[in-house]
């Protein structure tokens, strides 16, 4: 991957901006030159980009000429207000919002899934919603092997999912709570600091959340499949960062266990974490800062033979939003797709 490109990153201060400015430092990703860019209210910062300092501009229809690859990550109104503008100039915009998801002309990739789905792109590719990305890594392998009928999938959801500034509630709460004093929530509906509460994202008329939604639209779009039957039910829990997930996966046969873990262990993107006689599987304080989803707690489902459980744990910040951004990137740099 030695051709050069050129990278705005637009919110480049966000939890997630920031995480990928440090994976392409990691990555030695091939950058000529790397643009910041944010709201008007963020622009002025600096940021550190290997041996220099890098002044945050607020973006504007100027921001995104001679740039190739626009990393979004500034929310879904954001990206809708700038899409034209960067893929008028010739970029090609890897958004992480949910905004373009669900369009029939914008691929949802995930590198390890789906990579062939992104030389489709017209300008824009998204990126799919954090726990949509992490359940797919670790079951996508199995579906290979044999297709999967039925997804059942509860998650528990870190204060990461909603930002850096839901992040830091929890920590004030906690302080707040262990002084015997009232939590007070402001980013998130309610106080999240020991304490959970279903989703917050919106109701939709089938009383699932739109978070809950998104997982089964979504993996139906990336596996490529709209009959796979999904249900989920999506808790935040009051965790920093790295989101949990307990998956039941429904097969037309039995499905070996042995196999599985045989499987998962040799897939990319995923690591398989378990030791039974000490109890120890996936935990979120693990997956924090680790590319690879953690996977573990395989068994049988002693109530149907054609199904089987699992766990796992992954940073929802680096796999579920950033680093799946700037996989993407690099496969457009590898396979030449950019145009």
């Amino acid at each position: 991957m030695s051709n050069q490109v050129n990278v705005a990153i637009l919110g480049a201060t966000g939890a997630v901006g920031t995480e990928i400015i440090d994976l392409l430092i990691e990555r030695n990703f091939p950058i000529n030159e790397l643009k910041l860019l944010s709201s008007p209210r963020s622009a002025g910062q600096k940021i550190a980009f290997k041996d220099e300092l890098i002044e945050v501009q607020a973006v504007d229809e100027n921001s995104f000429k001679n740039v190739d690859i626009v990393l979004a990550s500034a929310g879904g109104s954001t990206s809708k207000a700038w899409a034209d503008s960067i893929v008028s100039s010739g970029a090609v915009m890897i958004d992480n919002s949910s905004a373009f998801r669900m369009r029939d002309d914008v691929p949802l990739v995930v590198p390890e899934i789906n990579p062939e789905d992104a030389k489709n792109h017209q300008g824009i590719i998204a990126n799919p919603n954090c726990t949509t990305i992490l359940m797919g890594v670790a079951i996508y392998p199995l579906h290979q092997i044999q297709p999967i009928k039925r997804i059942i999938v509860s998650t528990y959801q870190s204060a990461s999912g909603a930002g850096a500034r839901a992040m830091e509630e929890v920590k004030i709460q906690s302080q707040a709570i262990l002084k015997g004093e009232n939590p007070i929530a402001e980013i998130l509906p309610y106080p999240l600091a020991f304490n959970l509460f279903p989703h917050n994202s919106p109701m939709m008329d089938n009383h699932y959340c739109e978070e809950e939604m998104k997982m089964v639209n979504e993996t139906r779009k990336i596996f490529g499949d709209d009959s796979l039957r999904i249900s989920a039910t999506c808790v935040r829990v009051p965790v920093l960062r790295a989101h949990s997930e307990a998956i039941n996966l429904e097969f037309e046969q039995p499905f070996s266990v042995d196999k599985a873990r045989e499987i998962i262990s040799q897939s990319s993107g995923v690591k398989l974490v378990e030791n039974w006689d000490k109890n120890y599987f996936p935990m979120p304080i693990d997956a924090t800062g680790k590319d690879d989803v953690l996977v573990g707690r395989i068994r049988q489902d002693i109530s149907s033979e054609n199904s089987i459980e699992l766990w796992l744990c992954g940073d929802q910040i680096r796999k579920g939003a950033a680093l799946n951004a700037v996989q993407i990137a690099e496969l457009l740099i590898a396979k030449n797709w950019l145009k």
